[in-house]
């Protein structure tokens, strides 16, 4: 097999796309700097780029370490069996090249950011690789999945002003709990698959009516957190607009799924999600722009 047809595979096995997930928070991030610096961060462009990098970087490393250490529980579950590890498409040696290569595309982005950046950026890769260990030992391995992806909103804005300002941790808490909440839905799928492998997850825990319920409290936080954030940073009227936009497609994913009937599991995890992240951000970018 060429090495082309291996990347391809590889980026069909992450899920390359679905980075559109978390890079509009992270721009939001970016942007909400750039207006607290009244618009004079220089190479502003140049860092965006940068961001964006760091951002598919990080994320493709993670994905790919999860495939290659979940591939033998993978190989055992029914709905991912057909995985490309362990259907035999990829070998894990190739999985691991990917990785490492991410890595580095990952640390030189940080570099090219700003020294914070760099600094950090091995406690960023700890925090997304820690994650694959989680469903071993702990129920709340989604919320550690939620930081994973709650960090790069924070990042984005070391990136732009190189420090922290606590408010844009509202940010990153209300993509940790969005992302908990539907990684919650999703997990309802393997919970037989979880109990019989003794693995760790809401659903096993507290059933899946139980863990349905605990997903829409953590969408309830997280609209508090976008309240939060808006008020913070004295934000208009199109933040609450977007706020609202968001509050009907959690209520409209929520309805999708229910205990007893998982059907439309991928339309609630993949389609409702992909529209809440592109409309957050068309809604806060030019929020971000015009309010100063």
């Amino acid at each position: 097999m060429g090495f082309w047809k291996r990347l391809r595979l590889t980026l069909e096995m992450i899920k390359f796309e679905h980075s559109v997930f978390a890079l509009p928070f992270a721009l939001t991030g970016a942007l909400l700097a750039f207006r607290e610096s009244h618009f004079n961060a220089r190479g502003f462009g140049y860092k965006l780029l940068w961001i964006a990098i760091a951002m598919v970087g990080a994320r493709s490393a993670a994905m790919a370490f999860n495939r290659i250490l979940d591939a033998d529980i993978d190989a055992r579950n029914p709905r991912t069996r057909l995985r490309h590890i362990p259907a035999g498409l990829l070998s894990v040696r190739f999985a691991w090249g990917f990785v490492i290569v991410s890595v580095l595309v990952f640390l030189l982005a940080a570099r090219a950011l700003n020294p914070l950046c760099f600094k950090l950026a091995p406690v960023a890769l700890a925090v997304v690789f820690f994650y694959s260990f989680t469903k071993r030992f702990t129920t709340f391995s989604h919320l550690i999945l939620g930081l994973s992806l709650g960090i790069a909103p924070a990042a984005a804005w070391i990136a732009v002003r190189g420090s922290l300002d606590p408010r844009i941790l509202w940010l990153t808490a209300a993509v940790m709990f969005w992302t908990a909440g539907f990684d919650i839905i999703y997990s309802c799928q393997d919970y037989e698959f979880d109990s019989r492998e003794g693995l760790f997850s809401l659903p096993k825990r507290f059933g899946m009516s139980g863990a349905l319920w605990i997903a829409r409290l953590f969408h309830i936080a997280m609209i508090a957190c976008l309240v939060l954030l808006s008020a913070s940073f004295g934000l208009g009227a199109l933040s609450w607009a977007g706020i609202g936009a968001i509050v009907l497609l959690l209520l409209y994913e929520h309805r999708l799924v229910k205990a007893d009937d998982l059907s439309r599991v991928d339309a609630a995890f993949f389609t409702v999600n992909g529209y809440v992240s592109v409309l957050f951000f068309l809604f806060w970018r030019p929020t971000s722009i015009s309010s100063a």
